[in-house]
């Protein structure tokens, strides 16, 4: 037998390629079981807490192992078979074989878990996750990579850690209309030979393709990214598209010549049709163009934005800061019970798409500015203005310090932080509570369904 393999005369008590049976006692932050072998972690995608394992070893590094789940020898009661055939080899979900309310009570422990251990919190209220009536179908956006090669055409979303893509025919989690723009898709790709791109010698023209809905009018945006401005073929496409899809508005060719593995380009031709889809949050409502950023779950979107209002707890005379506020979206939706709010964001288009949605709606009380937020907020303080809340929507990345640091100085009472990572909220939480502030709750919001991923917003609150 192989000897085992040691780190600084530490043995690990684990081999790559080798069989153990193990117990699973925890979940990882991607949705895997945890467990030990000889007090040395093991994560093992597709298991779940409670359950018997045997597994086979796939990566060891010297604080943790990686393990392949091979068969289920105790079954959890949480355990249910996947309504998706690829599911096993799919990267778009990773939850599935977990019934919903378990989903739901995971995403609950990983906040708990992360605002204690990060944020070295113990005293915050993390309330019960607020899950879907219908976890499925919730996607009104999808991007999904597109291969010819072999004969035979893919469309898809990638492996989990791969660029290989898993073909596919129906996708629980998005529209049902993309399933049908995906099935027609394929069609002209075939009959009419369209090459599609390859990474390895950046040949090729069609890269992606990207399904847009707006759920509250039911209104469809296909987007054709490509290697360059030609096309073949693109007027039979068009013609397909309308005469199949119901709803059919919006017929766009994203171009992107770029080697990146960034999806969509900066140039659009709008081969049919308008420019972009009307869609609403609350009573709100917005132009969507292929580059828009856009909540992805339109009807926990509703519900996020319900809470931080809640948490804001706005009566009318409130002055609002959106220190992350896009296109506006936030800053529409608290515009309706506070006296001003200000929108900052780095990104000027974005600010351009706020201005024209807030007067689109007929919103007077917002203003919206280009720029740095620490330095806005700078110059803000130096203007005299008092901020009563301040509401914070950062990347997954969280929030620097000395931004922190700067919302700190402007001394509002309250601030609301929406996150799409316990993690990083955890620790900017922490940061917060040095800085003189208290995290009262947090309300967890299940926006992906079947996934690991996992929403909150939280309400803050100065010391006094």
């Amino acid at each position: 037998m192989k000897s085992k393999r040691k780190f600084e005369n530490y043995v690990i008590p684990v081999e790559k390629n080798m069989d153990y049976i193990m117990t699973i006692d925890n979940m990882g932050y991607e949705g895997e079981g945890v467990g030990k072998i000889d007090n040395f972690t093991v994560f093992v995608a597709g298991a779940i807490v409670g359950e018997k394992v045997k597994i086979k070893i796939v990566k060891v590094s010297k604080r943790f192992a990686f393990g392949k789940l091979l068969e289920v020898i105790e079954e959890s009661i949480s355990r249910v078979n996947p309504i998706c055939s690829i599911y096993k080899n799919c990267g778009g979900c990773n939850v599935q074989h977990i019934d919903y309310e378990s989903q739901l009570d995971f995403k609950t422990n990983r906040v708990m878990q992360a605002v204690n251990r990060i944020g070295k919190l113990d005293k915050v209220i993390v309330h019960p996750t607020l899950g879907m009536e219908n976890p499925y179908n919730y996607r009104n956006k999808v991007q999904l990579p597109v291969s010819n090669n072999d004969e035979v055409v893919k469309i898809g979303f990638y492996a989990a850690r791969s660029h290989e893509i898993i073909n596919m025919q129906v996708c629980h989690i998005q529209d049902k209309v993309a399933d049908v723009v995906v099935k027609l898709t394929k069609q002209w790709i075939k009959k009419f030979d369209i090459e599609t791109y390859t990474e390895e010698n950046h040949g090729g023209i069609l890269r992606h393709i990207m399904i847009r809905r707006g759920f509250k009018t039911g209104q469809v945006m296909v987007v054709l990214v490509t290697n360059g401005e030609i096309l073949p073929h693109k007027e039979e496409f068009v013609t397909l598209i309308t005469k199949k899809i119901k709803g059919i508005v919006s017929i766009i060719q994203n171009v992107n010549s770029e080697k990146t593995n960034v999806i969509l380009g900066l140039h659009n031709i709008t081969l049919w049709g308008k420019d972009t889809i009307t869609d609403y949050i609350g009573k709100f409502k917005f132009e969507v163009s292929p580059l828009s950023f856009f909540q992805v779950n339109s009807i926990q979107t509703d519900v996020l934005y319900s809470k931080a209002l809640e948490y804001a707890n706005l009566n009318g005379g409130e002055v609002v800061l959106d220190a992350y506020c896009g296109t506006g979206t936030i800053s529409l939706f608290l515009s309706q019970k506070a006296k001003k709010v200000y929108g900052i964001e780095i990104v000027s288009d974005a600010i351009s798409n706020a201005k024209k949605n807030a007067k689109e709606n007929e919103v007077d009380n917002t203003e919206f500015i280009v720029g740095d937020a620490e330095k806005v907020i700078t110059n803000l303080i130096c203007e005299g203005v008092n901020v009563d809340v301040v509401i914070v929507d950062p990347p997954r990345k969280g929030c620097e310090k000395t931004f922190l640091e700067s919302i700190s100085k402007m001394k509002p009472k309250t601030i609301v932080y929406v996150s799409c990572d316990p993690g990083t909220l955890a620790r900017d939480l922490g940061i917060l509570d040095e800085l003189g502030y208290n995290t009262i709750e947090i309300q967890p919001v299940d926006m992906f369904p079947q996934t690991a991923h996992i929403e909150c917003v939280t309400r803050i609150s100065r010391k006094l």
